[in-house]
C-alpha cells in the first residue's frame, strides 16, 4: 500500500445516504455511556451491588468502544459496510435487551460490554461511509456536520438519563437504550445502502494494506495528532469536578462548565465545515491545532502563576475546544483518505488510537494532588506531541512525493 492518496470514485457514481441516519448510529455507541451515570446510584441499590461493581458498567463500556474500533473496520472492507453494520447494531439491541431484564450486576456489566461491542460499529462505520460517499474536501465539511450532530447527543445524554431515572426508574435508560437500537436497525435497513466494495479486494490483500497502513508514518501521524488535538481533552473533562472544588465553586457548576465546553467543539465543527471551503485540510488542521496547543500552553501557565479562577480557566479551554472542533474532521479525513480499500480499517483503527489517547490522558491526569496544574501539563504535552505527529505526516507525504 501507498501512503499517497488515491483516487476516489467518481462522485456521479456514489450513493447517497442521509446524513443524519449516520449521526444517529454514531453517537448510539458514545450516547449509552453518558446516559446511564445517572441512574448509577438507584442501579447500586437495586441490585445490591457495591459502587465498584457498577462502575464497571461504565469503564468496561469505554473498554469495548476501544477494542472493537480496529476489528469492525477490517470486516467492513472485507464484508461490506452494510453487512457489518446491521450485525453490530443487532449486537447493540440484543446486549441491550439482555441489560433491561438483568437479574444481577454481574450480568448487567457483562451486557454493557457487550452493548458497547456492538455500538462501537456506528462510530467506525458512519465515519467510513461518509468517506465512501464524499470526495476528500466533501468529507472533512461532513465530518464536521456528523461531529457537529453526534456531539448533540453526549451532551443532553445526562440530561435525559436524569429525567428518565426519576421519572420511571434506572431500568427505563437500558429500555431507551434498546429502543433506540431497534430504531438504528429498521432505519439501516431501510435507508443504507452498500458503499464500500467488498468484493474489489482479496482477503490477503486487505490484510497486507492494514499492517501498511498501521505502519504508516503518514496515516500514525495524522491519527495522533487528530488524538492529541481531540480526545486529550478528556484530560480537563475528567479533572474539572476536582478543579471547580479546589476553587470553592459548588458541584453543578462544573457540569455546566462541561456543557458550555461541548457547546466549544460544536462551534469548531461549524467553523470547520467553512474553513475547509476556503484552505487545504493540512493547513486547516497545522493553525487549528498550533492554536489549540498554545490555549493549553495558556492554561498551564495561568496554574503556575496562581492565577487560577473559573474565568481563567474556561477561556483557554474555551479556545482548546473551538480548536477540537475544528481540527478533529481534518485529521481524520487526511487519516482514512490515504487508501479507499482499507477506508474501514483506517476508521477503526483511527478511532482506537484516539481512544488510546483519551485514556492514558485521563489516567495521567489522576497523578498528583493538583489536579489543575496535572491537567494543564498533560495537555500541554499533548499538545507538543500533536505538533510532533503532525510534522512527521508532513514528512512522510514529502518523501512520497519526491520518490514519485
Amino acid at each position: 500500500m501507498s501512503d499517497a492518496p488515491k483516487t476516489p470514485p467518481s462522485s456521479q457514481n456514489r450513493p447517497q445516504v442521509p446524513l443524519w441516519l449516520l449521526a444517529l448510529v454514531t453517537f448510539s455507541g458514545t450516547v449509552a455511556m453518558y446516559i446511564f451515570v445517572p441512574a448509577l446510584t438507584e442501579a447500586t441499590s437495586a441490585l445490591g451491588a457495591s459502587q465498584g461493581v457498577l462502575q464497571l458498567t461504565i469503564s468496561l463500556y469505554v473498554l469495548g468502544l476501544a477494542l472493537g474500533q480496529p476489528i469492525y473496520g477490517p470486516l467492513a472492507d472485507r464484508f461490506g459496510r452494510r453487512p457489518v453494520l446491521m450485525a453490530g447494531l443487532s449486537l447493540y439491541t440484543l446486549a441491550g435487551l439482555a441489560a433491561l431484564v438483568a437479574p444481577n450486576a454481574e450480568t448487567l456489566v457483562v451486557a454493557r460490554l457487550f452493548q458497547a461491542l456492538g455500538g462501537c460499529a456506528g462510530v467506525v462505520l458512519g465515519r467510513a461511509i461518509v468517506r465512501d460517499t464524499s470526495g476528500a474536501k466533501d468529507a472533512a465539511q461532513r465530518l464536521a456536520l456528523l461531529n457537529l450532530m453526534v456531539t448533540v447527543g453526549p451532551g443532553l445524554a445526562p440530561l435525559v438519563g436524569s429525567a428518565a431515572v426519576a421519572t420511571a426508574g434506572w431500568r427505563s435508560v437500558l429500555a431507551i437504550l434498546c429502543l433506540l437500537g431497534v430504531a438504528n436497525l429498521f432505519f439501516t435497513w431501510r435507508m443504507l445502502p452498500e458503499t464500500g466494495q467488498p468484493a474489489a479486494t482479496p482477503a490477503a490483500t486487505l490484510v497486507r494494506d492494514y499492517f501498511r497502513l498501521a505502519s504508516s508514518p503518514v496515516f500514525l501521524g495524522y491519527a495522533v495528532c487528530g488524538g492529541c488535538v481531540t480526545t486529550a481533552g478528556y484530560a480537563f473533562f475528567s479533572a474539572a469536578p476536582f478543579i471547580f472544588h479546589e476553587l470553592g465553586r459548588p458541584a453543578h457548576e462544573a457540569g455546566i462548565a462541561l456543557s458550555v465546553l461541548v457547546v466549544g467543539i460544536s462551534i469548531g465543527n461549524w467553523l470547520a465545515s467553512r474553513l475547509m471551503r476556503r484552505g487545504s485540510l493540512d493547513r486547516v488542521l497545522a493553525r487549528a491545532s498550533l492554536v489549540g496547543a498554545a490555549a493549553s500552553l495558556t492554561l498551564l501557565a495561568v496554574v503556575l502563576t496562581g492565577h487560577l479562577n473559573v474565568v481563567s480557566a474556561m477561556l483557554p479551554m474555551f479556545v482548546f475546544t473551538l480548536c477540537v472542533g475544528i481540527a478533529g474532521p481534518a485529521a481524520l479525513t487526511q487519516a482514512i483518505s490515504l487508501n479507499p480499500r482499507v477506508t474501514g480499517s483506517a476508521s477503526g483503527l483511527y478511532g482506537f488510537i484516539q481512544m488510546a489517547i483519551g485514556a492514558l490522558c485521563s489516567a495521567l491526569v489522576g497523578l498528583g494532588s493538583n489536579p489543575a496544574l496535572a491537567a494543564a501539563i498533560v495537555l500541554t504535552g499533548a499538545g507538543i506531541a500533536g505538533q510532533a505527529a503532525f510534522r512527521t505526516a508532513l514528512y512522510g507525504k514529502g518523501r512520497i512525493v519526491a520518490a514519485e
